[in-house]
């Protein structure tokens, strides 16, 4: 076997352009694949890591463009028996937000005050102080945390934790500051820039007013669905006729966003495929060309006791190693070009590094590599074993 492996390095060698441009539509088609399935992987993983308000454990619920908004309009009280009465409801947080003037020191910006969850619902990290807590929430304290914008305006960099933060006749402590989130797409922070305990926010801020969004967070996350359908239920029961809800979670979007790409990389794999079945053309002719120029070394090999399956050995074994070759290039060129365009791209877009496809790519290639010489590099060989001898010594 390694005599033939040998020979075949010799013959592929001994025609080196021949055998480049033979395996370039191979090379060209596994790398389109390999790559696509990198940027694939890449934007789905970086979509879906930058849903940042979104969480395993929390949904969105908002009226319906064509509600009564009037009636369907949520109030403080409406959250209070949805969080009564609906099993796996752990806390409702009021969206939105009011533009204030917030003042450190020296520091004053015009920035948006929003309510906010306890750390049980807080993936973002930190860069000063801590988040806010149960016994905030509990107590409606005077606590805040600022995100890195917020106190980039008012500090200019100096860590604010401990300090008194004015905005307009109300007082808070600053007890943390959000570091600087990674996601590009959806950002954390897209709905305020000082976040109190909601119920600070409800009893000083949003006396009376009426939502028409909130995020519920949930216990079990694995009966989100099933408490979406009940919120919804029974908002729907208590604020009567001609109102209509809709909820969205994290699962729904990756769902969505799954999806798409998978639509997009099974086109761009669809195509690759046609550039591979090209390749494989080329290959199957570059393997009849060979057999005949060798025609009268068939021959020879059969005439001095070579069999017909060291013949057909001979000849397999140079269409797999021809293959393997360009599918081994493409698949380099394709996990670099994808992972090139993934990190220098996709993460500064959404802030996320998705994992690469390592496993996957190399059985792809591997699988193109063995597909190609199976179905292309079969019938050249046999051809080779099944000539008689003596005709092919008489050859010319």
């Amino acid at each position: 076997m390694v005599q033939y492996l040998l020979e075949a390095l010799y013959v592929l060698n001994a025609n080196r352009t021949r055998s480049f441009l033979t395996a370039l539509g191979l090379i060209i088609g596994v790398m389109a694949v390999i790559s696509i399935q990198v940027l694939g992987a890449g934007l789905s993983g970086g979509f879906k890591g930058a849903l940042g308000p979104f969480n395993d454990h929390s949904f969105y619920l908002s009226v319906q463009r064509q509600s009564n908004f009037a009636r369907a309009a949520m109030t403080l009280r409406d959250f209070a028996k949805v969080k009564r009465d609906v099993a796996n409801i752990v806390e409702i947080v009021p969206s939105g937000g009011q533009q204030r003037v917030a003042t450190i020191g020296k520091g004053r910006a015009r920035l948006t005050l929003a309510p906010s969850a306890d750390e049980r619902f807080t993936s973002t990290p930190l860069q000063y102080g801590r988040y806010l807590s149960v016994e905030d929430i509990n107590s409606a304290a005077s606590v805040a945390v600022l995100t890195d914008n917020a106190e980039a305006k008012l500090m200019n960099g100096e860590d604010p934790t401990g300090k008194s933060l004015r905005i307009g006749d109300k007082r808070y402590v600053v007890v943390g500051v959000y570091a600087k989130p990674k996601t590009g797409i959806v950002p954390s922070f897209s709905f305020g820039d000082v976040f109190i305990p909601h119920t600070t926010y409800e009893q000083q801020i949003a006396r009376g007013f009426k939502y028409s969004q909130a995020q519920f967070f949930v216990a079990d996350s694995s009966r989100i669905q099933e408490t979406e359908d009940a919120a919804t239920a029974y908002l729907v029961k208590i604020k009567g006729k001609g109102v209509s809800y809709r909820t969205i979670d994290r699962k729904t979007l990756s769902g969505g966003i799954d999806g798409i790409f998978g639509v997009v990389t099974l086109v761009v794999a669809l195509i690759g495929a046609i550039s591979l079945l090209v390749a494989g053309i080329g290959i199957l002719n570059i393997m009849l060309v060979s057999v005949a120029e060798r025609t009268r070394e068939i021959g020879l090999r059969k005439a001095i006791g070579a069999t017909r399956f060291q013949v057909l050995a001979q000849f397999f074994i140079e269409a797999l190693l021809l293959s393997a070759i360009g599918c081994a290039i493409g698949l380099v060129l394709g996990l670099g070009i994808g992972a090139a365009i993934n990190s220098l791209l996709l993460v500064q877009i959404s802030g996320v590094t998705a994992p690469i496809p390592w496993l996957k790519s190399v059985l792809v290639a591997t699988g193109f590599a063995t597909l190609v010489t199976v179905v292309f590099g079969t019938y050249p060989a046999y051809r080779a074993a099944s000539l008689d001898p003596i005709e092919a010594l008489r050859y010319e």
